[in-house]
């Protein structure tokens, strides 16, 4: 098989870059090690930046966003019993997120390559990268049993985390940069109405809490747990009973109860890997770099990676041009770590540690009155939620 572009991994970030190349008229294959079924059964992010709303709409995936995703100009941030929303419409010139759920972008996409005749094989299995050192690439894989081989001119990992793509970078070239937190999040998502209109962040005595939502009628539902926790330990009653006394009583008395859907425990890293090229091999998203879910950067990191990636690969084969590409890395890379110190940000001023002293509860206290009293305070928040430019 030959292509122009080996696209690894058809989560959003591979499904998001093939279809901007398709409907650009750059050839290309997406592989993926699971099956669509797998894919589309991932409860991920749901707070989506106007640039990757915008990048969606130019992949021709963006009709059933625009029909159901919700508008939110704001967001409130609650200390104790003190609440303080962040205005961020009225603090950046207008601009709002969209709430849509990372499953129902993944959806979209895959039935906008569908209509494209876009290629993806999954269960692609023993995948691994060979030659993006020189100029002729090849991605090696097992379809059904049979090995097979496909060449292409340039491969984007967009494999997460785990995947092949990262691990394929030429020993000791790869700088990684890591910070493990403490905790984690306990998720259940539950089919009633959202306890608030818009996303509210709880920090108090007995942790953090986020009140979240999918849809008008699909709430997500986050308390901050020890890494040790398990899944069996939190029925639905406790889970709700102890969000309940972590949010303002406001919004407690709005949380509507119901059986969990999908409950999971997730761990808090921040993760970057430098640089996000090697050779003909560039690395996109969750391969490069994790954040915590605190500043809602995931699945829009993974977005502007896209952007870049996608224009350098158009301006290498449209313009003849090799400036994008390599400029790429950098070009992320300077993204990436605003959106890193942004959710660090958010982590350390809404979660309680452990061994956290009153000093540091008084300071973390004092962080939250400057926000609420200080529009340039708030505006900076504002800006950084609400999507730096590209």
């Amino acid at each position: 098989m030959r292509t122009q572009v080996a696209i690894i991994g058809a989560g959003p970030s591979g499904l998001l870059l093939g279809q901007l190349l398709t409907r650009a008229g750059i050839d290309n294959v997406i592989l993926e090690r699971r099956s669509a079924e797998y894919v589309l059964s991932r409860i991920r992010a749901g707070v989506l930046e106007r640039g990757m709303v915008d990048l969606l709409h130019e992949a021709g995936a963006g009709e059933r966003l625009a029909k159901l995703g919700l508008t939110h100009d704001g967001f409130t941030i609650a200390f104790d019993e003190a609440s303080h929303r962040i205005d961020i419409a009225g603090l950046t010139g207008g601009k709002a997120v969209t709430v849509y759920g990372q499953t129902e972008v993944t959806a979209d996409l895959m039935d906008a390559r569908k209509r494209a005749n876009g290629v993806t094989i999954y269960e692609a299995e023993d995948v691994t990268l060979h030659d993006f050192d020189g100029a002729r690439p090849r991605v090696a894989f097992v379809q059904d049993g049979v090995a097979k081989e496909l060449s292409c001119d340039f491969i984007a990992g967009c494999d997460g985390y785990h995947g092949v793509s990262r691990a394929s970078a030429p020993a000791g070239v790869l700088k990684e940069f890591e910070r493990v937190y403490p905790f984690g999040w306990l998720g259940v998502l539950v089919d009633t109405p959202p306890a608030a209109h818009e996303l509210v962040y709880a920090s108090g005595e007995r942790g953090f809490a986020l009140c979240s939502m999918r849809s008008p009628t699909r709430s997500r539902y986050y308390v901050q747990v020890p890494l040790d926790e398990t899944i069996e330990n939190w029925s639905d009653d406790r889970f709700f009973d102890e969000l309940r006394r972590r949010v303002p009583a406001g919004v407690a008395a709005n949380v509507k109860s119901g059986p969990s859907i999908e409950k999971s425990i997730a761990p808090l890293r921040s993760f970057v890997a430098e640089p996000m090229r090697f050779g003909r091999l560039f690395l996109a998203g969750d391969a490069a770099h994790i954040v915590p879910p605190t500043g809602a950067k995931g699945l829009n990191l993974a977005a502007s990676d896209v952007r870049y990636l996608f224009d350098a690969l158009r301006e290498h084969y449209l313009d003849r041009s090799a400036a994008g590409l390599d400029a790429y890395s950098a070009r992320a890379l300077a993204r990436v770590w605003k959106a890193e110190r942004f959710s660090w940000w958010m982590t350390g001023l809404l979660h309680l540690f452990p061994g956290e002293t009153p000093f540091d509860r008084r300071v973390r206290r004092a962080e939250f009155d400057y926000i609420a009293q200080s529009n340039h305070a708030a505006s900076a928040v504002a800006e950084n939620y609400v999507g730096l430019p590209y």
